[in-house]
């Protein structure tokens, strides 16, 4: 079989699923840890286009061995950021996470 086929064929069955609506959750700790974690992805991302233009070359620099691991470095640095305060975007982002599930559609 294709992949042309069983990609059709996932299409067709993915629209044939009704779409649900998002419900409310009584875990405000689910809500909270979904917002800590996107406020972790946009401090890496903030700090990815910081590191954009530094090279890794010269006498002390890391070369392809820190070129190829900086995102991962970038993703810890976005976590550790975020778990001593980040930006402060976690709370309004649970804040709006909640009142939005509360919200009918």
């Amino acid at each position: 079989m294709s992949a042309g086929l069983d990609i059709s064929s996932a299409m067709a069955l993915a629209k044939a699923q009704p779409v649900q609506a998002p419900s409310a959750t009584a875990n405000t700790g689910a809500a909270k840890k979904a917002a800590q974690q996107f406020e972790s992805v946009f401090i890496t991302e903030f700090l990815g286009q910081m590191f954009s233009g530094i090279s890794t070359d010269g006498p002390f620099g890391g070369g392809d061995g820190e070129q190829m691991f900086r995102s991962l470095m970038l993703d810890e640095y976005g976590k550790q950021f975020e778990k001593q305060g980040g930006f402060g975007l976690a709370a309004p982002v649970t804040r709006q996470l909640l009142a939005l599930q509360e919200h009918k559609i």
